[in-house]
């Protein structure tokens, strides 16, 4: 068997590698065992000396690795190099900062000598996907790290030239070896490596029917688990909203990563007495991106990562039409080689439509119209999902009044949602549980441990 990579613009495979086995599998898992038990005795000045490598070394291969996510998954070039960047600047935060998040701690109003400490639960497996190709995997490998623990990361398989080259980067960063191991294999191993008692916690960025089967795994091994699933995010523009300023963050946000993220605003809430000259505003926004190349550095909106997201993307859209929706920009597969999707805009989406139900991956926005700022509210926590939600408002009173109505991990006003390594990252509902990033991220990887006495 062997893993192959397939251009998203013009559909041709340009490279394959050979699948680990299932002894190859065996083997990586007994490597980071091993490597575990020196690490966590490492100390956490030398864990971040090595964090500071990491991220010297993904500055001196900055255009190399982003052109490798390009071509593997079709991301902008733009926005690959700066992704790149932002992992880059994830690691020197984690090595400024992560150390103080294991110090010991005496909580307020603790017994006398008593004391919490905080340790490594072993090996970490990271199941991550393709659509952010290197900050995702970091996102997990440095709170895992920086903790003491291994990471086994089992990315997707349309990924493996930029699973590789993390691998190599490690080792370039001279982490000690199988201390980090990128798994070139579907998901068969999945079951047997979660029973492993060696495994000590799992993370999985993905779908939402993913996170279920690996979350049933990991609760009928009683291993702990961060799951970041799917999300239908919403965005409130209310009556007294900057238009101009809202239509521009939304197509920002809309289109981020040719609209392939889970934060991605996806269901535009907007108050009726605005909607139409949203709508106008919104549109002439979204056409104005770029579509094509996207090795071209002013290309805004590159393909789909796969001719089959770009199918069920458009049954999607074709059955919201079918049950009411209205387009308003875009609606079908552009001609010619590769998987693109133009940015479209739908209008008159309502609940039981696939724009409003389901999590749209990929350039495509759903316009509801709603009555007022309470009607906003409801139909933005009338979803299966709660990762992030955005509210647009001139009124600060107005949105610290909403803020704690919306049910998301995340919420931001005025503004597009996006992680950060010194916050919380993660969705409640159908969108996951636990924590990625800030304490909460570093704490996901560690045992607990109360101390009485010494």
């Amino acid at each position: 068997m062997r893993l192959v990579s397939i251009n998203p613009a013009n559909g041709r495979q340009f490279a394959s590698y050979p699948a680990h086995t299932p002894a190859d599998v065996t083997r990586a898992v007994d490597q980071a065992h091993a490597a575990h038990l020196v690490w966590r005795k490492s100390s956490p000045t030398t864990r971040a000396r090595l964090f500071r490598n990491l991220a010297r070394a993904l500055g001196a291969h900055r255009d190399e690795l982003a052109a490798l996510a390009t071509a593997e998954m079709g991301k902008p070039i733009a926005q690959a190099r700066a992704e790149v960047e932002k992992t880059a600047v994830g690691c020197e935060f984690y090595a400024t900062h992560g150390q103080g998040w294991l110090a010991d701690e005496v909580p307020a109003g603790a017994p006398a000598g008593t004391r919490v400490t905080f340790e490594p639960v072993g090996i970490v497996l990271a199941i991550m996907p393709w659509n952010f190709p290197f900050w995702q995997v970091f996102r997990a490998a440095l709170p895992a790290l920086m903790g003491g623990n291994a990471l086994l990361l089992k990315h997707a398989p349309n990924l493996p030239g930029c699973s590789r080259a993390l691998e190599k980067l490690f080792a370039e960063a001279r982490l000690p070896a199988g201390l980090f191991q990128a798994l070139l294999t579907n998901t068969s191993p999945v079951p047997g490596l979660l029973s492993d008692p060696r495994i000590g916690a799992v993370t999985l960025t993905g779908s939402t029917v993913a996170g279920k089967n690996v979350a049933a795994l990991a609760g009928a091994a009683l291993k702990p688990g961060v799951f970041e699933l799917g999300g239908s995010d919403p965005a409130l523009i209310l009556a007294d909203a900057d238009l101009d300023a809202a239509a521009e963050t939304c197509a920002t946000a809309r289109l981020l990563n040719s609209g392939q993220s889970c934060i991605c605003a996806k269901r535009f809430i907007v108050v009726r007495s605005v909607r139409r000259e949203f709508e106008k505003r919104f549109v002439a926004r979204m056409a104005a991106r770029r579509v094509g190349d996207p090795t071209d550095p002013t290309t805004a909106v590159g393909p789909l990562a796969r001719a089959d997201l770009r199918d069920k993307l458009h049954a999607q859209v074709v059955d919201s039409v079918r049950r009411g929706a209205r387009v308003l920009l875009g609606g079908e597969p552009l001609a010619g080689p590769g998987f693109f999707y133009p940015p479209t805009v739908l209008t008159a989406v309502a609940p039981g439509m696939p724009a409003f139900d389901e999590e749209l991956f990929g350039p495509v926005a759903a316009i509801v119209a709603v009555r007022d700022e309470a009607e906003a509210i409801r139909v933005a926590n009338a979803s299966a999902y709660g990762l992030g939600a955005t509210l647009f408002t001139r009124n600060r009173a107005r949105a610290r009044r909403i803020v704690p109505q919306l049910v998301a991990g995340t919420v931001a006003v005025n503004d597009f949602i996006r992680s950060d390594p010194a916050l919380p990252f993660g969705g409640t509902k159908q969108s996951g549980y636990g924590r990625e990033l800030g304490v909460g991220g570093m704490r996901a990887f560690q045992n607990i441990k109360t101390v009485w006495g010494a």
